[in-house]
């Protein structure tokens, strides 16, 4: 501006940049650039002047830093609107290099959650540098928090190769501290595929209704924002906890344990209508839309029905469901119980006493979940209890205690293990089944047993189920019963109803009255025949089955002599035997016995492991080959006899003594052939005296015998 032939502007540039330089010193570098920008846009000859412009690009450069700065510690003090007026102040003066400065607002603005503006500052970041990978690293922040998680991905997927491109090796080497999308993806998959190799083969999706297969559910599972947001956030460490977290809730499911009630919806029916909320509208259609209604009201999304979630037109699908249950509700979120015969409101003692508590496939359904919810026919809570968990309600709990006579807390965290196999049979035992094979199968998880299913052997099933729990522990309290005998096995019932029989037990022997007989058997036995007695038993193997015949361990005693008493009860006939060792012997049978001397016939003490008492038999440092010193007449020579130890001895005397009681013995007919026996049906447990202290080493024969 000229006056007169004089010019003022160099004075009114000089006063303007001695406000910028004094805002600057008093710490207001944001009006100071606000001045700054005043100075640029002046009239052209400000813009000639040399000493001006090369004071605009000092000032200018000054500024920047001083704004940068000012931004940083706004930001390190979480005064994320201060750390954005800084920043963009700084990038007004267009520096140099503006992507630093975008990605640092870009990350100021994802702390505000300004995702749209944090986006857009990480896109520019990335095109004034593409070589820069924090620019691809904000941007991935942005979109992660703008839950746009496929964008977030292919960002932190292009940031990976800027940093292994790069020409800074501290840059290259940080590559080691980030994770790869798809190795990410990989580690997820693998924990899929562990947890859905133990789930149900189908479930259907509560929401859509419709039956997905494992590999639907993946499919769902990797579309879900779920999963996308998980692989996102892993980018420098895999945190495998929180994905086991986030992938056991994703696919836990609710399984459904009900009464069949008549043409219940099949898996070709849900396929045909392509979902359960397409199927026609029917009292069963409706119980099972009730029960998908019910799992997604408990907060899950996978519902389990054995009515329409196995192809049973396929057997093999059809066999390993079955094989696979007891753990499909052991794994199970929650087990949702309907009681179709319970009005409403609900009374104690309505749930013991309904049809559901006599299924043979719901004993499983009951003892195997975590957690189990009953609900009457309306579908209300059973006794109006809303607690998060019926197994860990008192009243409930106690109602089904007393019922089934097992403690709450086997009922409550049940496993296997639990329960010994007299009382896993005695649970089996009220419980019935349309075919009769499920009594067998419906057990294959309670006894972790290995059975085929094969629909069609009929009776056959028990007999296979009670063969492998002899063949897998040698347990043989299955032989403890009374009434028919199987066609399987003569050793086996023809039904598990007779477990609920409660089998003789003797009860221990100790304290005075097992010193006095140890006492009696000292004075009439050598150390000699104590200690043969007691190898022969401790020398018997565990008893096992081998193509249908029981080859049983047992002390055997001959029957001398055979009689018919004369006293009837219905079908039954009252026999006396006179039997070697234990004298004569009373019992019922409705089976016709030959009494001519051709037909032999022994009574057997199978329960080894009750001679061998706690410790399980006598310890022996030298055991022989039972072959090498035991012969046919139970003798065992004096040679084959170590010298005896004390401390064994008196075991062995514990052992003889607890012969010496009462016990339920078995009778076998043996057969023509001399080598097989059969056992003899009887209509109650045969007890006998057992041998007291008149014992005998050779009145001791303790044999294999083998039983059709």
């Amino acid at each position: 501006m000229k006056i007169f032939g004089w010019s003022f502007t160099g004075l009114n540039t000089v006063a303007q940049q001695h406000l910028c330089e004094t805002h600057y010193a008093e710490g207001r570098t944001v009006e100071a650039v606000k001045m700054l920008h005043i100075i640029k846009t002046s009239d052209g000859e400000t813009q000639v002047n040399k000493a001006t412009v090369d004071w605009i690009a000092d000032f200018t450069k000054k500024c920047a830093v001083t704004l940068e700065d000012a931004g940083d510690e706004a930001f390190r003090s979480a005064k994320y609107d201060d750390a954005i007026t800084q920043y963009s102040a700084a990038l007004s003066l267009s520096p140099p290099s503006t992507a630093g400065l975008f990605i640092k607002r870009s990350k100021a603005r994802v702390a505000k959650e300004s995702w749209e503006d944090a986006v857009q500052d990480a896109n520019e970041a990335v095109k004034a540098d593409p070589s820069n990978p924090w620019g691809y690293k904000a941007k991935h922040a942005a979109l992660h928090g703008a839950k746009q998680y496929d964008e977030a991905i292919d960002a932190f997927k292009s940031m990976l190769p800027v940093i292994e491109q790069s020409r800074d090796p501290a840059i290259r080497q940080l590559r080691r501290n980030c994770i790869s999308p798809s190795d990410t993806i990989a580690d997820i998959d693998t924990l899929v595929d562990k947890i859905l190799q133990s789930s149900p083969l189908v479930v259907i999706d509560a929401q859509t209704g419709c039956l997905c297969d494992h590999a639907e559910q993946k499919r769902i599972f990797k579309d879900s924002p779920k999963f996308k947001e998980l692989v996102s956030s892993m980018t420098s460490k895999l945190d495998s906890e929180r994905i086991q977290q986030l992938v056991a809730s994703f696919f836990g499911y609710v399984t459904f344990s009900h009464t069949w009630q008549g043409e219940e919806p099949s898996f070709q029916d849900v396929k045909r209508a392509k979902s359960v909320w397409k199927l026609p509208n029917t009292h069963l259609n409706e119980k099972l839309r009730r029960f998908c209604k019910e799992t997604l009201r408990h907060g899950y999304n996978w519902a389990w029905s054995d009515t329409c979630c196995i192809d049973k037109d396929n057997s093999s699908i059809l066999n390993q469901s079955l094989t696979s249950m007891f753990k499909w509700y052991a794994d199970s979120a929650a087990t949702i119980v309907y009681l179709a015969d319970v009005a409403h409101p609900s009374m104690l003692g309505d749930l013991t006493r309904s049809y559901w508590m006599t299924r043979a496939w719901t004993l499983q359904e009951l003892l195997a979940p975590k957690a189990i919810f009953f609900y009457d026919s309306g579908w209300n809570r059973y006794l109006d209890d809303t607690s998060t968990n019926h197994k860990k309600s008192p009243k409930i709990m106690q109602e089904l205690t007393d019922a089934i006579k097992i403690a709450y807390g086997t009922i409550d965290t049940f496993s296997p293990d639990n329960l010994g196999v007299r009382e896993k049979l005695r649970l089996a035992s009220t419980r019935n089944a349309k075919f009769e094979e499920d009594i067998a199968y419906s057990l294959i998880g309670i006894f972790e047993s290995d059975i085929k299913p094969h629909y069609g052997e009929g009776a056959d099933a028990v007999g296979h189920l009670l063969e492998e729990i002899v063949a897998r522990s040698g347990e043989v309290t299955v032989l403890a019963w009374s009434g028919k005998s199987s066609s399987y096995n003569s050793c086996l019932p023809t039904s598990l109803s007779v477990y609920g029989q409660t089998p003789h037990n003797p009860p221990p022997l100790e304290g005075e009255e097992l010193n006095t007989c140890i006492t009696k058997l000292h004075g009439k036995l050598s150390e000699q025949e104590v200690l043969s007695i007691c190898r022969r038993i401790n020398s018997l193997p565990p008893a096992r089955f081998a193509t249908r015949r029981l080859h049983l361990p047992c002390i055997v005693f001959p029957v001398r002599g055979l009689s018919k008493q004369g006293l009837h009860r219905g079908k039954e006939t009252l026999y006396q035997a006179e039997v070697s060792g234990l004298g004569n012997v009373g019992f019922m049978s409705a089976e016709d016995l030959q009494l001519d001397k051709q037909q032999k016939f022994v009574f057997v003490h199978p329960w080894i492991n009750h001679l061998r008492g706690p410790s399980g038999g006598v310890p022996w440092e030298d055991e022989l080959d039972p072959d090498a010193y035991t012969g046919l007449d139970g003798v065992v020579p004096s040679q084959a006899v170590p010298t005896p130890d004390p401390g064994r001895y008196v075991q062995a005397l514990e052992m003889i003594a607890r012969l010496g009681q009462p016990f339920n013995a078995l009778l076998l007919a043996q057969q023509p052939n001399g080598r097989v026996y059969k056992r003899v049906a009887a209509e109650s447990e045969i007890i006998v005296p057992g041998l007291g202290t008149n014992i005998s080493s050779k009145c001791i024969l303790a044999k294999v015998l083998e039983i059709l």
